[in-house]
């Protein structure tokens, strides 16, 4: 169930992401789906990601490089990444970032905030998951996206990003200095699993997704972009 926009309500959907490429690996598709519905997309990123060199990579300048990767990547969806600029590695649910945070929520007045999960394997994704759902608060509801190899992850609701395969993998692969092929294949294989969970084709491709409702937001599929087509065995 997807939701149906029409000028008049104009949908605003709010990212809030650690590292510059963590949008494109783990919700890149659902956006394009959001987009394609008619959503307006603000994007932030808490850090620069500065600690992620690769071995034997110089990282005098890998801040300003992963900003202009993350930059180049969003081109495609008529958005510009907002970093926040945090130290990286060491991101905390410190009462900065929940401030930060809660400011550009009032700002922006989103539907729903999309980050990543308190389960995820990274301490900054957690410790971000954390922040954000402070900031949050009663104001607005948050989706919580599928970590990667989705261990510990109990999805929800699912996205159909089939469409949008070529698009996810383009956006990865703007982030040079990461390595991308190697998040290009474990995306792609995760996004494959998710979407056999659907009974999808072999060539299908879905991203998951967990919303686990708190007063006064208890469901929020009229938000959701289209799921995978129900098929029967």
């Amino acid at each position: 169930m997807g939701f149906r926009m029409t000028a008049s309500n104009n949908m605003r959907l709010m990212v809030v992401t650690a590292h510059p490429d963590d949008a494109e690996i783990f919700m890149w598709g659902s956006l394009c789906a959001w987009q394609r519905e008619g959503a307006t997309i603000q994007l932030l990123v808490a850090t620069s990601g500065e600690a992620g060199a690769r071995p034997g990579q110089a990282n005098a300048n890998l801040a300003q490089c992963r900003e202009q990767e993350a930059v180049a990547a969003s081109v495609a969806l008529e958005i510009k990444p907002d970093f926040l600029r945090f130290p990286d590695g060491t991101l905390s649910e410190s009462p900065g970032l929940v401030r930060a945070l809660e400011s550009r929520i009032k700002a922006f007045n989103p539907d729903v905030v999309v980050t990543h999960s308190p389960i995820d394997y990274h301490a900054d994704h957690r410790a971000l998951a954390m922040a954000v759902q402070n900031a949050a608060s009663f104001r607005v509801p948050v989706l919580y996206a599928d970590p990667l190899g989705g261990v510990g992850f109990e999805p929800t609701v699912y996205v159909d990003i089939t469409p949008y395969k070529g698009a996810k993998v383009t956006a990865i692969r703007c982030h040079l200095s990461q390595d991308p092929e190697r998040f290009v294949a474990r995306a792609g294989l995760q996004n494959q699993w998710r979407a056999f969970q659907c009974n999808g084709g072999l060539d299908d491709w879905a991203e998951a997704f967990r919303f686990e409702p708190r007063y006064p937001f208890t469901d929020i599929r009229n938000l959701l972009p289209p799921a995978p087509k129900v098929k029967r065995l």
